[in-house]
């Protein structure tokens, strides 16, 4: 056969797959959540193909969708209480479809004129949502919060250091200091190491009683390390903690940096979503005094896994940080004033991210994502009512979707907590995690999916107290 299929050919796979994929969307809910883990019998399975032999085409696509159902964590089911995995909503699922068929390449301005316009759009008015002034924003959509915030930390190394970009770290006349907190995400450390700083150039915060970055700490760092003659150049905040989703105190952070002339920036990646719902808004006051925001679209606004956004109230950054200009790049933009996103990026070729919120946008709106904020929210204030109910004791503070819990009066806390995690998770019905608040291991669950319900929080309580009293008695 060609490289390519016949039309009735890609007929009969749409007939085939596009029900079984439909079957799935609708009733995610009759499927286990998670699978039985053997690595073996897995590898053995994916090595029996090896390619010499290619399948017929109908057979190839139900050898994936068999297995994905079979082998994956179905974080699209409401009994799913894990990370931060939403279920993706159908517009963003037909966008995907849709740049997969065009392949739009987000390189050159020209080559793809309006979907770099409309990622440019929801850049800016995404950027104003959190506060900043349309007319000043810029932007650029990213793989997810990893990029995001390497992409924030070259920038504030690009802004405190004018020369970096020609002279790397020579242009560092004292040591840079970049401050997080103990719960920031470990992007960090790893993004340090990326741009040559190192981990030691990371000086870990810690935090109050609600896990949040000490401000008192961050001040007495701030005054040791330029008496030492370092320079602080970067304070990294969280708007909504990987394991508790706790929010720092922003505005205080945000004087704190004015005051030291040192880039703030937040990583939003989860809880910035808050701000398209009014009433939550107040939640992340202070963010728009910061430099730069990181925030995912796939942890709470319910598209596809990959994608990110880094946006910045400094129109000029981006081109200083990552302008690089090339022979063979497509110049029939260059007479109109635009800009290649590949100029604004650590990426060069990309696809079509941003399409995911777009065409999700043009169908539900601004409203329609508040009101399924607020679902998850109000799902999350129910979670805690009926495990308090249950005789659980909370052991998080925040307003997010994000419930940390235990059990008061067992011997061994974090034993507990693991041992209860490991037979929910091995019983197929629900998915939650442990993780350790102050030392020892507490039970988690998260809820980012528009179709967790009332009674999904209730079949998870009841499937708790069940496997509460077979580990207790």
């Amino acid at each position: 056969m060609d490289f390519d299929l016949t039309p009735d050919q890609r007929q009969q796979l749409f007939n085939q797959l596009l029900p079984r994929l439909e079957q799935f969307y609708g009733q995610t809910r009759d499927l286990r959540v998670s699978p039985e883990l053997d690595p073996e019998k897995i590898r053995e399975w994916v090595a029996g193909f090896d390619f010499s032999r290619p399948l017929p085409p109908l057979e190839a696509v139900d050898t994936v969708v068999d297995n994905l159902l079979k082998y994956q964590v179905h974080v699209p089911h409401p009994m799913y209480y894990g990370l931060y995995n939403p279920r993706t909503n159908f517009p963003s699922i037909l966008a995907e479809l849709i740049a997969g068929y065009f392949n739009p390449q987000l390189a050159a301005w020209s080559h793809s004129p309006y979907a770099a316009e409309v990622e440019r759009y929801l850049l800016r008015e995404y950027g104003a949502r959190f506060g900043y002034a349309r007319e000043s924003v810029d932007g650029t959509f990213t793989s997810g919060g990893a990029e995001a915030n390497l992409t924030g930390i070259l920038c504030a190394l690009n802004h405190t250091f004018p020369d970096y970009a020609n002279q790397g770290y020579r242009a560092f006349h004292r040591e840079p200091v970049i401050y997080c907190s103990d719960q920031a995400h470990h992007s960090v450390v790893k993004a340090a190491r990326v741009v040559g700083l190192g981990l030691q150039a990371v000086v870990t915060i810690p935090t109050n009683d609600r896990l949040e970055l000490s401000v008192d700490s961050l001040r007495d760092h701030f005054l040791a390390d330029r008496t030492a003659g370092n320079r602080p150049f970067l304070v990294i905040a969280t708007a909504g903690t990987t394991g508790t989703a706790a929010i720092d105190k922003l505005s205080a952070i945000a004087e704190l940096c004015r005051q030291n002339d040192c880039w703030f920036h937040v990583d939003a990646a989860f809880g910035g979503a808050a701000v398209l719902n009014d009433d939550y808004r107040h939640w992340l006051k202070g963010i728009e005094r910061a430099d730069s925001i990181a925030t995912d679209i796939h942890k709470w606004l319910s598209v596809p896994m990959g994608t990110g956004m880094l946006l910045t109230r400094h129109p000029d950054i981006l081109d200083k940080t990552f302008n690089t200009q090339a022979a063979y790049m497509p110049r029939e933009g260059k007479s109109l004033s635009i800009v290649d996103p590949y100029t604004h990026t650590i990426q060069w070729s990309r696809r079509f991210l941003g399409l995911r919120m777009y065409l999700s946008l043009l169908v539900f709106g601004w409203a329609g994502y508040a009101k399924t904020i607020r679902h998850h929210v109000e799902m999350g204030d129910y979670l805690r009512e009926r495990l308090t109910a249950h005789g659980w004791t909370l052991t998080n503070d925040t307003p997010l979707p994000v419930v940390c819990f235990s059990r008061p009066g067992v011997t061994d806390a974090g034993a507990f907590a693991r041992e209860v995690c490991s037979r929910v998770v091995a019983s197929g019905e629900a998915w939650i995690s442990v993780y350790p608040i102050r030392g020892v291991d507490c039970l988690r669950a998260g809820i980012t999916n528009y179709a967790t319900t009332r009674a999904d929080i209730d079949k998870l309580l009841a499937l708790l107290e069940r496997v509460r009293s077979a580990v207790t008695n």
